[in-house]
């Protein structure tokens, strides 16, 4: 029997599913020709928990603790997203306090993600010692979480209004210290990284994403910014009080896993410039939407209503989601974090629709590793920086 010499014989690899400590549970199927990328087929679903359905029968303020786990790495955002949809949609007023406190939190949350994105990327292409750095400086924002909110990872600290508790004493100075610090850690990051000729070997030139193509698989985030496209959700939306702030958006044109990595590398940057600004000008007063209509309130007045519907400082188990539809973005870590929210006259959203970055910005993987050698697998995946938690909700 003969054999066709035009067949090749291709080989059908599993990679993963991973542990979920590196990039999440995810299951590609590659197809080999030798070291050769034919194909590859990502499998997802090994963390659905039905995110979006247990959004429609729990109150806002019962659905909180449960968004942490979409992107566990950058919980602050998830948060944000969830108060901020009802916030827009019954136009409930953030008083100004409470608006540059999330600010704070969000951006050292934005740190805390991409540093815990640099140490396993590091490690993926072959670099231990970044690892171990990285943790050591996100310890340091670990602690002032903890300070602030009481958890360490899974905050719960965002509220319908501002937040569940003012800075204690003392944690404006001991972040401005830790901001000082950073960027010491920073430049030492660029010493040791990003002129390594090893690195730049293994990342220069590797998944190279034009600017048209971004946009018509609708990247977003660093993706993104790293092919050319500036376009920041912070600047175009507005939203919080970033308007208030002098800082640039970072991006990159080459399009290669090296500009994703100098675009965060320069965020990490940018970010602790905008944390030191709104450490700066914080100004005093209520730091919930609560404490303004106490405080506009008349003393001694009859017990009423409202005090009856607000008896906790937070939105009481009747608030109640208006009959319309609203679509509401932040800039997250990954890129662009929306919630599609449907009131219903109810205290339960009808509808509660999540677009994680994560997931639009995988699609492409596919794509970028094909023709590429197996060992750019890592370099590929890891440089659009996916958290499975948040994939697959």
């Amino acid at each position: 029997m003969t054999v066709s010499a035009t067949k090749k014989d291709f080989m059908i690899v599993n990679m993963g599913p991973h542990h979920p400590s590196m990039h999440g549970v995810l299951r590609l199927i590659v197809t080999l020709d030798g070291e050769d990328v034919i194909d590859c087929e990502p499998i997802l679903g090994y963390l659905h928990r039905g995110m979006e359905k247990i959004a429609e029968n729990r109150t806002i303020i019962q659905y909180l603790p449960y968004v942490t786990r979409w992107d566990y790495l950058a919980t602050m955002f998830t948060e944000a997203i969830t108060v901020n949809a009802p916030e827009q949609l019954e136009n409930v007023q953030v008083p100004k306090r409470a608006s540059y406190i999330r600010v704070i939190m969000l951006e050292l949350s934005r740190i805390a993600s991409h540093l815990l994105w640099l140490g396993p990327f590091m490690a993926d292409i072959g670099a231990q010692t970044p690892f171990f750095y990285i943790l050591r400086e996100r310890e340091l924002i670990y602690d002032l979480f903890e300070a602030a909110t009481g958890m360490r990872m899974m905050h719960n600290y965002f509220r319908i209004g501002g937040v569940a508790a003012d800075l204690p004493y003392g944690w404006i100075d001991k972040c401005l210290d830790f901001c000082d610090y950073f960027l010491a850690g920073i430049a030492e990051y660029q010493k040791l990284i990003t002129r390594n000729p090893i690195f730049l070997e293994r990342v220069e030139g590797v998944g190279i994403i034009g600017g048209e193509e971004a946009i018509n698989w609708g990247l977003s985030g660093p993706m993104l910014r790293a092919s050319g496209i500036q376009w920041d959700l912070r600047q175009i939306d507005n939203y919080e009080c970033y308007n208030e702030f002098d800082w640039e958006v970072q991006w990159q044109k080459e399009g290669d896993s090296l500009a994703r990595y100098l675009v965060r590398i320069g965020e990490m940057r940018e970010s602790i410039k905008i944390i030191q600004q709104a450490l700066e000008g914080i100004p005093g007063g209520p730091y919930e939407n609560l404490e303004v209509r106490r405080f506009d309130r008349a003393k001694n007045s009859e017990w009423n209503a409202f005090e009856y519907k607000f008896i906790s400082k937070k939105p009481s188990p009747n608030f109640e989601l208006s009959k319309q539809e609203l679509y509401v973005r932040v800039e997250a870590p990954k890129g662009e974090l929306g919630i599609f929210l449907i009131g219903d006259n109810s205290v339960f959203p009808w509808r509660w629709k999540i677009r994680p970055p994560g997931f639009i910005n995988l699609q492409i993987l596919p794509q970028l590793v094909k023709r590429m050698k197996l060992a750019d697998i890592m370099t590929i995946l890891g440089s659009i920086d996916i958290i499975m938690g948040e994939v697959d909700r």
